[in-house]
């Protein structure tokens, strides 16, 4: 038995086998805690349940020990504290006829900071598809599980030199992980345990499991699918949402017919060798002239040929029930329009990135789901193919942190969106009061009722029109929006109402199938915009959201 006399050491685990890889399971579960409770080393214990257990699900943080041999006796002790992620691989239990059962989903962690980035890739792509923004965000392809060491050792040089070796302020740190049906997650074998609600539910898993409250969510072609699930599952949240390569599903995700793609899709399904798989890859993934490009005495088309064998064959060709079952995922794929104006509601902003030359999702489809997501939506097309993020690296991660830029400033939508639609025209109307002495509530009911008659005439000439209020107080504003949120559209066939709130400001867009239903909507609209107004003024005090 080890005994320390005279040290104090508070809140400790030693651990944990599996080549650090941080599976505590079965026979590697280990360990010790500190805080009162006896302090015990156990590695590879064969017990079921050993007496102090670390959690098999989580984010870790704990002191780590060093022992310094003189002779054959422990010297002296001190701890530092390291921040590192365990394990690499977590549970999603299930329901299925009164059994349940678990489906392991791997993920990898890089980076530290407060800005979190979950990214989600596409059919038959696993986690490290997404390196090039990874480092693009972190300065790093390295997972932080493979760093822990390296930490430990940066904090002890910190440490000397009288700083503790951990500046985190305005970080970002990402997510990735490999869908069920690939790489080194399960492998269902029923198609029906493939959905992309059910993998955005994996995905919110894996959040609850980090520990993120909100994120980032970004998505690749499937993953972008997914990416549209979870944000309509839950809004709440989602801090912004970046779809890449993206389609609406179903039959939308059919390529192009053409004479090049039928024969790509015919080698797609014959490859049964990773040469095979490589080489039809980089067809559906690039653009035929970047492929072409020179980079020294190569041409970009060998050296990814060698990378992507060395790719396939480390992590293996995707087992048929895995490509079925994605493949059956995106096939039945759809956002209705309830989720797609929950998205829409939640008010953060979105970046809809295309390649132009993308064979496998065509252009057009992503330019509509832009559409239908205005005015929340940026459309950001590059020169480049299905794997534009691959192809236009720089451009993509431009796009990418201006996002989240955008985001953490809490940018108004309208100010965001370069999305105009083509349409018989649309009306902007915004209400910015201006005045010294008076309530400016009350100026603002003045001004919409005196200029009721001519809005509804200038109406008249559109079937779109954006509406907007400045009570320059958020409070007021979701007071205002959760009144009028109530008051659904007697017609929601014939005209829909968007409504968000960003910087104590009502923002509302109108549109119609006809003029004469969009001036009954918003008059109608302005009624009960008027009463809420002026009640917010009459009982401001002491009014709660």
């Amino acid at each position: 038995m080890l005994t320390f006399r005279r040290t104090r050491v508070p809140n400790v685990a030693f651990g944990c086998g599996h080549d650090n890889e941080g599976l505590l399971v079965d026979a590697a579960r280990l360990l010790g805690l500190g805080r009162g409770n006896p302090l015990i080393l156990a590695t590879e214990l064969a017990e079921k349940h050993p007496p102090f257990l670390l959690p098999t699900l989580g984010k870790v943080e704990f002191p780590l020990l060093q022992f310094k041999r003189c002779g054959s006796s422990f010297s002296s002790l001190r701890t530092r504290t390291c921040k590192i992620h365990t394990p690499s691989l977590f549970a999603v239990h299930e329901l299925d006829s009164l059994r349940t059962r678990t489906r392991k989903i791997f993920y990898r962690t890089y980076g530290h900071g407060p800005i979190k980035v979950l990214m989600i890739i596409g059919l038959a792509g696993t986690h490290d598809s997404w390196l090039p923004q990874i480092e693009g965000l972190t300065g790093t392809v390295i997972p932080n599980v493979d760093q822990l060491m390296a930490a430990v050792d940066h904090r002890d040089a910190a440490a000397e030199l009288g700083g503790d070796g951990d500046d985190e302020s305005g970080g970002v740190e990402v997510c990735a992980f490999d869908n069920r049906g690939m790489g080194r997650s399960s492998v269902p074998t029923k198609k029906s345990d493939y959905a992309t609600t059910i993998m955005a539910k994996d995905a919110v898993a894996l959040m609850d499991h980090l520990g993120w409250r909100k994120a980032h969510v970004f998505g690749h072609s499937m993953g972008a699918m997914i990416s549209c699930k979870l944000a309509a599952m839950v809004p709440e949240r989602v801090l912004s949402l970046a779809l890449l390569n993206v389609t609406g599903g179903g039959y939308q995700c059919l390529p192009k017919l053409d004479r090049k793609t039928l024969s790509i899709a015919i080698r797609f399904l014959r490859a049964k060798t990773p040469e095979q798989r490589a080489a039809v890859d980089l067809d559906t993934h690039y653009s035929k002239e970047y492929l072409e490009e020179y980079v020294g005495p190569n041409t970009r088309r060998a050296i990814l040929y060698q990378q992507y064998v060395r790719g396939i064959s480390a992590s293996g060709m995707q087992s048929n029930c895995g490509f079925d079952g994605q493949i059956n995922a995106c096939w039945m794929h759809k956002m209705s329009r309830k989720e797609l104006e929950l998205i829409c509601s939640a008010g953060f902003l979105i970046s809809v990135i295309h390649g132009r030359h993308d064979i496998i999702a065509q252009l057009y489809y992503a330019r509509k789901l832009a559409e239908k997501l205005n005015p929340v939506a940026r459309m950001v097309e590059l020169h480049g193919g299905h794997l534009v993020s691959h192809e236009r690296t720089e451009e993509v991660n431009q796009a990418l942190v201006e996002l989240i830029q955008a985001s953490e400033k809490k940018m108004n939508p309208y100010d965001w969106t370069n999305i105009h639609k083509k349409n018989s025209g649309s009306a902007v109307i915004s209400f910015k009061p201006n005045f010294e002495g008076g309530s400016k509530l009350s100026f603002m009911i003045y001004i919409l009722e005196k200029l009721h008659v001519f809005v509804l005439y200038f109406f008249s000439l559109f079937v779109l029109a954006d509406f907007e209020v400045d009570y320059e107080s958020d409070e007021n504003a979701h007071i205002v929006y959760s009144a009028l949120a109530v008051d659904k559209e007697l017609q929601p066939d014939k005209v829909k109402r968007q409504m968000s709130v960003s910087n104590g400001k009502l923002s509302v867009h109108f549109e119609a199938v006809e003029a004469r239903f969009l001036r009954a909507s918003f008059s109608a609209f302005v009624d009960v915009l008027s009463l809420a107004t002026k009640t917010i003024e009459e009982f401001s005090e002491g009014m709660e959201l």
